[in-house]
């Protein structure tokens, strides 16, 4: 049998992009790993990167996958998810680092999971993480992120420009145009997946950066060192592997979940405040929403009832305390909370 046609081994791992909502602020489960790029073969000191969780599926012990999710998540973290989705199948050749097993390829089916958590990591290997650490321009809670004018905006009109026919110039404008908003288009909080491809078309981020500089020694040609950036230019932290894309998707699921599925009362507790449910969906959103606005949306749609008792956890002047209103379920094909732009 020819090399070309020598079966494979596929490897199937479960990655989740584990969320709660922490201090007003979304939160995911990451996991610190010694850097695959540099020092580890000469017993150097390794940069740490962040990553997600990641455990495999055993199809001898797991009956599907979501089951096998679950299992290793609670075995490693000790949390008990709530809301499990399947985002995507991350199969592209060489995801992982360049020294698999010889005719191994790995395939990954990506989980966004909600779950209600302490300010507290799981356990010793993790840690919760803003996101917005990741993806800065992604919060407009107190405006226009000023990362985007500043060093967003002007790479990417280099890029633009550095086109080679008006074809593509005309292409990268419209993508810049349509992910980045404009003077004629509103932000759209749900493009997070979209805006972070582009910036790594672009080279931008520095995801890209590490993926030309492996591929380019696994060819044995040399790659030109991109100039260094400056702390204020760096476009969010990166991730091991495609981790932040992964992560990308989640967000912009959940984001689109938030308009048409209670999946934000996953990440509250049994009681709440309104002020607290509105302050967790904008720290999921990335947007400001008016807060009588917000409350005559909520309670008119039936998504609340009160408890009858009072929260003090502000320690000023007690507020009232609302539920999760499960009967909305069966009333109303799609109840969730319409987001809509900057409050």
């Amino acid at each position: 049998m020819s090399a070309a046609k020598k079966s494979q081994r596929v490897e199937i791992g479960l990655h989740a992009a584990i969320v709660a909502v922490i201090d007003e602020l979304p939160h995911v489960l990451v996991v610190r790993r010694p850097s695959q790029e540099n020092g580890q073969e000469k017993g150097e000191a390794c940069a740490a990167v962040y990553g997600l969780p990641f455990g495999p599926f055993d199809p001898a012990l797991h009956r599907t996958l979501e089951i096998g999710l679950r299992g290793w998540v609670e075995d490693q973290t000790s949390l008990s998810l709530g809301y499990v989705e399947q985002l995507y199948t991350f199969g592209d050749k060489d995801r992982f680092e360049a020294n698999s097993a010889e005719g191994e390829r790995a395939v990954s089916v990506g989980y966004l999971a909600l779950t209600r958590a302490e300010d507290k990591p799981p356990s010793t290997d993790n840690m919760w993480q803003n996101w917005y650490f990741h993806f800065p321009w992604e919060d407009w809670r107190e405006g226009d992120p000023e990362l985007i004018a500043e060093v967003i905006r002007p790479k990417l009109e280099t890029w633009i420009q550095e086109s080679e026919t008006p074809e593509q110039e005309a292409r990268r404008n419209d993508r810049a145009r349509l992910c980045f908003g404009g003077e004629d288009l509103a932000w759209d909080e749900e493009k997070v997946l979209e805006r972070y491809e582009l910036l790594y078309e672009a080279g931008l981020v520095e995801e890209a950066i590490r993926d030309q500089r492996m591929q380019a020694a696994a060819m044995g040609t040399s790659f030109p060192e991109p100039p260094e950036t400056s702390p204020e230019e760096k476009l969010g932290e990166p991730m091991q592997f495609d981790h932040r894309r992964i992560l990308a998707t989640a967000i912009g699921r959940l984001r689109g979940k938030l308009k048409y599925r209670p999946v934000v009362f996953e990440l509250m507790p049994p009681s709440f405040t309104l002020l607290e449910l509105q302050k967790a969906v904008e720290a999921v959103s990335g947007v400001n929403l008016h807060k009588q606005n917000f409350r005559r949306l909520v309670e008119s749609g039936g998504l609340v009832e009160p408890t009858g008792k009072q929260s003090s956890r502000s320690g000023g002047r007690p507020a009232a305390l609302f539920e999760f209103r499960r009967d909305v379920l069966k009333e109303r094909p799609a109840p969730g909370v319409r987001v809509h732009g900057r409050g």
